[in-house]
């Protein structure tokens, strides 16, 4: 099959949450020969040096300067319906980008377009609605939004969240529902972007973990150790690793002296290094966190904000990590508690239930079992692969349909409007 995937950004480095899918969907496909071409918006000097990284898994890479959007175009695309989808180049935000989708559509007989990202990427619809369409925005901004504005407390911030929400929601309620389908990786956040126009076709399908990658030893440590990661960049990550050091893992040394804290990942503010000490390394970013994985007794994810699904816990579930965690955390992600992973909303929640893990090995070996075995069962990128395969399947066969119908109704051209 041949697929043009048009992406809000290249598939590497795989820190950032958001390349999982390009780089993950385009390795299991393209061992299914599978031929795709991406065309994808790019930010840093440094994403064109990384091609060689990935560019064995694709036909074909272009990447594009991603441009600027002006808080005026937002604004004007929403109040004015007709210039909301682009007729030509010029009118769009990305005319390189527009010409690129135009010569490859042009050049080679497509069998479907994977549009990635929302928007950024959903004013090629009048080009994609051509051929087979999929669009994945992979979470609804209006849920994430909605409950970053529900932990605000601060008068200005609250206004301009307000601002952003009611943009949100507006755009969600337009922006997709011209495409066969749209992809999210979580049920809530499909309720989300139905609720806000129920004419939306939504599917949903989660994001998988490397089981061949992430494949515990069986080291069990010794130290009653927590770990976080994250990339700090990304507001909720930074939330959450504040509320350990802040809120929750004071209370956890007070009852465990020894206990420490490791919190990993790329960009940590000073705000956030200002509280490491001999108890709470806070690492930057690493080449590998396996070895942080095994090193830990427990994964904790205090997450209050964001929306779809959070790789961090597929990953500590995959290297065998128990699990305690925020139920927003585990969106997506059937887990039973007390089978699974520890719940709580709280801070006192949370700090009981690392409690309740550091003095029950034998709970800890059952969420280790359970975790891996879920992961193993629903959470692989070939089964994610093999779900994108029977929906691409469902398209071109809605897409033939229509083709038809129209044909057989005497207009001779598909009605593409």
């Amino acid at each position: 099959m041949d697929v043009l995937l048009i992406s809000r950004c290249p598939p590497f480095p795989l820190y950032h949450g958001d390349r999982l899918i390009p780089y993950h969907l385009g390795r299991e496909l393209s061992a299914r020969r599978y031929h795709i071409d991406l065309l994808a918006f790019y930010q840093r000097p440094e994403d064109v040096a990384e091609v060689p990284r990935y560019e064995q898994h694709f036909n074909s890479v272009t990447l594009i300067p991603e441009p600027r959007r002006s808080l005026r175009s937002y604004w004007q695309r929403n109040r004015q319906p007709a210039r909301r989808f682009p007729r030509r180049a010029e009118e769009s935000w990305s005319p390189p980008m527009w010409e690129a989708i135009e010569r490859a559509i042009r050049d080679r007989a497509y069998d479907v377009v994977h549009l990635f990202g929302g928007v950024h990427v959903y004013e090629y619809w009048p080009l994609a609605r051509q051929l087979p369409n999929v669009i994945v925005p992979y979470e609804s901004y209006t849920l994430w939004l909605e409950r970053a504005l529900a932990e605000e407390t601060r008068r200005i911030p609250r206004l301009v969240k307000g601002v952003q929400l009611r943009m949100a929601r507006q755009y969600e309620s337009w922006m997709f529902e011209r495409f066969q389908r749209v992809v999210v990786l979580t049920e809530l956040d499909a309720q989300a972007l139905t609720g806000l126009n129920p004419d939306t076709p939504v599917a949903v399908i989660p994001n998988g973990v490397d089981l061949d990658y992430l494949t515990p030893t069986g080291y069990e440590p010794d130290e009653p150790t927590l770990l976080f990661i994250g990339n700090y960049d990304y507001l909720p990550n930074l939330d959450a690793a504040l509320r350990l050091v802040r809120d929750i893992f004071p209370r956890i040394q007070q009852r465990m002296s020894r206990a420490r804290l490791i919190i990993v990942g790329g960009n940590p503010p000073p705000e956030l290094r200002a509280y490491a000490s001999a108890n709470v390394e806070i690492t930057g970013r690493v080449p590998d966190t396996r070895t942080y994985f095994e090193s830990a007794l427990i994964f904790i994810s205090p997450l209050r904000l964001g929306a779809g699904i959070k790789n961090k816990i597929l990953e500590a579930m995959a290297m065998e990590t128990p699990v305690v965690a925020t139920p927003l955390s585990c969106d997506g992600i059937p887990v039973t508690p007390g089978q699974h992973a520890l719940l709580g909303v709280t801070d006192e929640e949370l700090a009981n239930a690392v409690f309740r893990l550091f003095q029950d090995p034998r709970l800890r070996r059952l969420l280790q079992r359970n975790g891996r075995q879920l992961v193993e069962q629903q959470f692989t990128w070939g089964r994610v692969a093999e779900q994108y395969e029977t929906l691409y399947a469902q398209v071109i066969e809605e897409h033939r349909n229509r083709v038809l119908d129209n044909v057989q109704a005497g207009n001779g051209q598909p009605d593409w409007s």
